[in-house]
C-alpha cells in the first residue's frame, strides 16, 4: 500500500515512487489520483504532485479527465493486444537494422544494463522492468533511427504495468544475453529469432496471466481505447 512521506519532496520524487506504485500494482486501474492528498503526504505544493502526473500521463500511466481530474489509466483487452503487436513490430524492426550495424561501444552498453537478480521484491521488480526498457531502448538507438527508439521506449512506458507481471526478473538477464550474442556477431536472422522468442514469451504470458487471473482487477474489454489522454 501507499506509505505517507512527510519531507517536502521534488516532482522527479513523487513520479518514481507513484509510477513504482503503478507499475506493481499497488493502486488500481481507475482509481483517482488526489491532487490535495498527494500534496499532503509528499509535503510538498500542488505544483510539482501536478507536474509528477503530468509526467505520468506522457507515459500512459494516468488518464487525466476535465473537470474529474487524474486517474490510473484503465485499459481494454483489444488495446492491450494491439500494444503488444505493435512492440513486435517495432522491436524486430529496431533488431535488424541494429544487427547490421551496432558498434562494441553499443554492445558494451547493452552488457551494462543488468544488475543482475536479487530477488523478487516490488523495488527489485521496479528494477527490473527499468532495465529491460533501457536495453530495448538503447538496442533501439543502435538501429540509427532515433524515432523508432523513441516510439520503442513509449510502448514501453504503457506496457510496464503488464511487463511486471510476467516475472520475469530472474531470467531477463539470460534472454538479453542471447539477444546481445547474435548481435556481436552480426547475424541478423538470429538476432530477429531472438528478439521474436523474447516478445512472443513476454505476449503469451502476459495474455495468460490477464486472461485467468486478472481480468477483474484491470477492467478488460472487447472493445474501447485507454482513455482520455
Amino acid at each position: 500500500m501507499p506509505q505517507k512521506t512527510n519531507v517536502r519532496t521534488s516532482k522527479n520524487q513523487i513520479y518514481a515512487t507513484l509510477r513504482s506504485e503503478i507499475i506493481l500494482g499497488h493502486r488500481k486501474p481507475g482509481e483517482r489520483m488526489a491532487v490535495d492528498d498527494l500534496k499532503a503526504r509528499f509535503g510538498t505544493s500542488v505544483t510539482p504532485v501536478r507536474d509528477a502526473l503530468q509526467m505520468l500521463n506522457q507515459e500512459g500511466l494516468i488518464t487525466i479527465k476535465p473537470r474529474s481530474g487524474y486517474f490510473i489509466t484503465q485499459i481494454t483487452l483489444k488495446a492491450l493486444r494491439d500494444m503488444l503487436e505493435l512492440r513486435e513490430i517495432l522491436e524486430t524492426a529496431a533488431v535488424e537494422r541494429a544487427a547490421e550495424t551496432i558498434t562494441d561501444a553499443q554492445l558494451a552498453a547493452l552488457k551494462k544494463v543488468h544488475a543482475g537478480y536479487t530477488g523478487d521484491d516490488d523495488q527489485a521488480y521496479t528494477r527490473y522492468t527499468d532495465e529491460n526498457r533501457r536495453f530495448h531502448y538503447l538496442l533501439a538507438q543502435a538501429s540509427g533511427n532515433q524515432e523508432l527508439a523513441l516510439a520503442l521506449r513509449g510502448i514501453h512506458d504503457r506496457l510496464a504495468r503488464f511487463m511486471v507481471i510476467r516475472h520475469a526478473g530472474k531470467s531477463l538477464e539470460e534472454i538479453h544475453a542471447r539477444l546481445i550474442d547474435r548481435l556481436q556477431a552480426h547475424d541478423v536472422s538470429g538476432a530477429r529469432k531472438a528478439i521474436l522468442d523474447e516478445v512472443g514469451e513476454s505476449r503469451r504470458a502476459i495474455m495468460d496471466r490477464i486472461m485467468q487471473e486478472e481480468a477483474a482487477y484491470w477492467h478488460v474489454g472487447a472493445g474501447g481505447d485507454m482513455g482520455n489522454r
